[in-house]
């Protein structure tokens, strides 16, 4: 539960901050919306650049000194990255916030272990999705929270967000136990706490591999909803920014909802590999769904897809830390949210790119849902993926013997 609290304040906090980011930074730089929103942008692309260079070290270091500490510190690095932010005088200070908390991978890269550690293999799709059911309310509190805070100044929320992160360090340095025993640490290494290392450790465990490609497809195509849905829907359908916040809001409560009680009844029944690959196909129409709306009503029918799609992160999770040994759970949730990073990086000025190529005027031919049309490409390409490294082999029969040795009674 302290995890799942844990997560639940950082995204509020992460959240409160979405509405007012754009009034402090035309405030710091006098530029215009668009300029601004630019330099969002950058910001963004340094935390994401930052995280897929860092998370892999923070999970190695958890595997060496323990999940707490690194937790801790992942969390009050948030708190001071707020508070940066709100107090810079300069454009250079927020991006000196964003660069120390991309390099504290947020927390959930230890948190994701620690729920590693203390879950039995049979329960943890399910207390995986209860992190994500946190992480989806905490994407529906925030923007409200920091919309209601930035009629008080567009810094208000930044510090409400660092006191939010600095009060859940304190909370967990009083109560939250470490999970990993002297005995089950290994030391750090650079070689494994690297991208690329990380990834080179998992290529002992080919299903493991397999999944984290499919997922890296999987949250790839995912980009397509945060990078392209406000333009995409005001563009098709004339939305107000107020409809667009309140689609995202659903989308958040979709995903609590199914990642607190859907993991619970489907798993047990289909299996964490079935259930998955259901999640992902279902999801796949839904980008298409997006892709071919003719109405608002039919974009909001369609995000009912994501039932069924927030179930594929946690329960992949569990299917990757079954094949996990104890001292290496952190290095493999660095390795996913390194993944995560990178297809932040990629993700965005792909489809951002698509949407704007294929629905601009001088567009050869017209086609708005391009972005989502990829999206469910990278789907399916996922499902591929996912279905052949999780497919059960059948055992090699080997010939009875023939020689006449071996057949002498």
């Amino acid at each position: 539960m302290f995890i799942a609290i844990t997560v639940l304040l950082d995204v509020i906090g992460f959240g409160l901050i979405l509405p007012v980011l754009p009034a402090l930074l035309m405030s710091l730089t006098g530029a215009g919306v668009s300029q601004a929103a630019m330099y969002g942008g950058w910001l963004t692309f340094t935390y994401a650049v930052m995280q897929f260079l860092c998370a892999p070290v923070l999970g190695n270091l958890s595997d060496r000194f323990g999940r707490r500490p690194v937790l801790l510190y992942a969390v009050g690095a948030l708190g001071v990255d707020y508070l940066i932010t709100g107090l810079a005088p300069t454009l250079g200070w927020l991006f000196l916030g964003r660069t120390i908390s991309g390099m504290a991978g947020a927390s959930f890269t230890p948190a994701y272990a620690y729920v590693a550690d203390v879950s039995p293999p049979e329960r943890r799709a399910q207390n995986f999705g209860v992190i994500g059911a946190a992480f989806g309310l905490g994407f529906i509190l925030g923007p409200a929270l920091g919309g209601l805070l930035g009629g008080l100044g567009p810094r208000a929320p930044f510090f409400a967000a660092a006191g939010m992160s600095f009060v859940n360090f304190v909370y967990g340095f009083v109560v939250l136990p470490e999970t990993l025993g002297l005995a089950q640490r290994r030391p750090f290494d650079w070689t494994r706490a690297n991208p690329l290392g990380t990834l080179v450790q998992m290529r002992r465990h080919p299903v493991v591999l397999g999944l984290l490609g499919a997922l890296f497809l999987w949250m790839l195509a995912q980009q397509v909803m945060p990078t392209t849905w406000s333009f995409y829907t005001t563009y098709r359908f004339g939305w107000s920014s107020r409809s667009i916040g309140a689609s995202l809001a659903l989308v958040g409560l979709i995903m609590a909802v199914s990642q607190a009680t859907l993991l619970r009844l489907f798993v047990p029944r289909l299996g964490e590999r079935r259930a998955a690959l259901m999640g992902i196909v279902i999801a796949g129409v839904g980008y298409v769904g997006y892709g071919t709306a003719t109405a608002s009503w039919m974009m909001l029918a369609w995000l009912a897809t994501w039932f069924f799609g927030a179930t594929v992160m946690p329960t992949t999770n569990a299917l990757m830390s079954h094949r996990i040994a104890a001292d290496a759970q952190g290095e493999l949730q660095g390795a996913v949210a390194s993944l995560y990073s990178l297809s932040s990086i990629l993700g965005p000025p792909l489809m951002s790119q698509l949407f704007g190529r294929f629905s601009a005027v001088t567009a050869a031919v017209q086609v708005p849902g391009a972005a989502f049309f990829a999206a469910a490409l990278l789907t399916g390409m996922c499902f591929l993926l996912y279905g052949s490294v999780t497919r059960e082999r059948p055992a090699r029969v080997h010939p009875p013997p023939t020689t006449p040795e071996a057949v002498a009674p």
